[in-house]
């Protein structure tokens, strides 16, 4: 699992600008599928041999509301004790300010490896040595803007990461898989876990973002030992309106980064948001499995909850119920293909996790997936499928070339990662591409699934022995 740097302090420093030039210079998107959404608060950046995950956190506000101290506990601190590494940003121009302070505080209580970043000095108007004031130490002077000591942060946060060998969250705990609930707040996350559960394990509240940290809860269930995490809401920045929510992001990301399966909950009241693509697409970078909820169903079906435009003479019958249900399930479904293209395989289930509706189907769908994700297919199997494939639908003619595939073999499995040798890695385009994941999909049953196709120039020794 790979170490969470945080970018942190007040509004107006220079975070983001921070985060972007890092991203920019280091950060390489290798996902060519079309529709995966590339507007992020988070990378993976690469540097002195080791991976981190970057996450720009925005601004910190004000204290957590006071209408929810006397439910909340340890949920409702601040989820900045996730991160591994703090980046404590602030500005070199304007100088020490009173809400510097705070941010200092907050971040010398979580007692977590800090490299204070003086950003802006790039043509600095004041003493960097002000901020000697927090006592944090190391304090790099840097320009966002102009690209300056950029490498020299990035050096002194690799060497501030935890070693490699560090145990992960939950190791002692055994398991055949690990599964994790995220959506946007308010979705109905804490109360499907309840529901699969069968007891009150998180908070539940109608005040969204509610859960600040991420809950484990091992299940069992038919003879699999299942770890279940419960997430706080991710939320777009726009709209957050406390800075636990900035850190609860944090910890949603790190529980998809263990995770073999994410249960995505999207509310059927509002519909597939650009949120929900940004966590689907951050589950599909990392090869997760992908679950689709689709929860408040009830809202849309059950007559007694219908809010229609007119009176209905009679109440709506089964039949008719039914004949609603199946024509806005199929809606739905043709939205998930539209917005969610990119994992158009996931399966769709329709529930209600406050009146129980649906359940049923979910655990048993998890565990057909994940025996799908950890399937390996024979290698003669798969170069007949190859052939058989080639020969219906011919790769296209590309610059006077066309695509051949020589030998193909899987090289892992969660996802099945397979590998394709070819005469010439360029002239495959994302569409046949496509075609053979579909084929794969069709013929060895891998419908829900994630599947890893890599193409390889075959190399000169495979050719002189062919």
């Amino acid at each position: 699992m790979k170490p969470i740097v945080a970018i942190v302090g007040r509004t107006n420093v220079g975070k983001s600008t921070l985060f972007n030039r890092i991203a920019g210079r280091l950060y390489a998107i290798i996902e060519d599928e079309p529709g995966v959404t590339r507007d992020r608060l988070y990378c993976d950046v690469e540097h002195g041999g080791r991976v981190f995950t970057l996450v720009d956190t925005g601004g910190l506000a004000d204290a957590p509301r006071e209408d929810l101290r006397g439910v909340v506990t340890a949920q409702a601190e601040a989820a900045i004790t996730q991160a591994d590494v703090v980046v404590f940003v602030v500005d070199g121009i304007t100088g020490l300010v009173p809400a510097d302070w705070e941010v200092a505080d907050r971040v010398r209580a979580a007692g977590k490896p800090t490299i204070l970043a003086i950003n802006k000095m790039e043509s600095p108007k004041r003493d960097e040595y002000e901020f000697a004031a927090f006592g944090i130490d190391p304090a790099i002077p840097v320009s966002a803007k102009a690209r300056m000591n950029i490498p020299y942060l990035l050096d002194t946060i690799v060497a501030k990461l935890p070693s490699e060998d560090e145990g992960e969250p939950g190791a002692e705990i055994a398991y055949d898989f690990a599964a994790t609930i995220v959506g946007r707040p308010n979705v109905g996350k804490s109360s499907l876990l309840n529901r699969l559960l069968g007891q009150e394990r998180s908070i539940v509240s109608e005040i969204p973002g509610t859960t600040r940290d991420a809950i484990d809860s091992l299940l069992e269930w038919d003879g699999h030992r299942i770890l279940l995490t419960d997430t706080a809401g991710m939320r777009r920045k726009a709209k957050v309106k406390e800075d636990v929510e900035y850190y609860s992001v944090v910890r949603a990301l790190r529980s998809i980064d263990r995770s073999d399966l994410v249960l995505l909950m999207i509310d059927a009241t509002e519909g597939i948001t650009e949120q929900d693509q940004r966590i689907a697409g951050y589950a599909h970078e990392k090869g997760r499995l992908v679950i689709l909820l689709v929860n408040k169903w009830d809202l849309l079906t059950d007559p007694v909850e219908l809010d229609l435009p007119y009176k209905l003479d009679d109440p709506l019958t089964p039949t008719q119920v039914a004949k609603l249900e199946r024509r806005l399930q199929g809606d739905w479904k043709h939205s998930v293909r539209d917005k969610l293209v990119f994992i158009d395989y996931s399966p769709v289930l329709f529930i209600s996790a406050l009146k129980g509706r649906g359940i049923d189907a979910i655990l048993p769908q998890m565990v057909e997936s994940i025996g799908q994700y950890r399937t390996r297919v024979p290698t003669p199997k798969l170069n007949r499928l190859m052939v058989d494939a080639a020969a219906a639908h011919p790769a296209p003619m590309r610059r006077g070339r066309r695509l051949k595939v020589y030998y193909a073999t899987q090289a892992e499995t969660s996802p099945p990662t397979i590998i394709l040798f070819v005469n010439d890695p360029e002239l495959m385009h994302f569409s046949y591409e496509r075609y053979l994941r579909n084929r794969i999909r069709e013929v060895f049953g891998l419908t829900g699934t994630p599947i890893r196709l890599m193409v390889r120039q075959r190399r000169r020794v495979e050719r002189d022995g062919a």
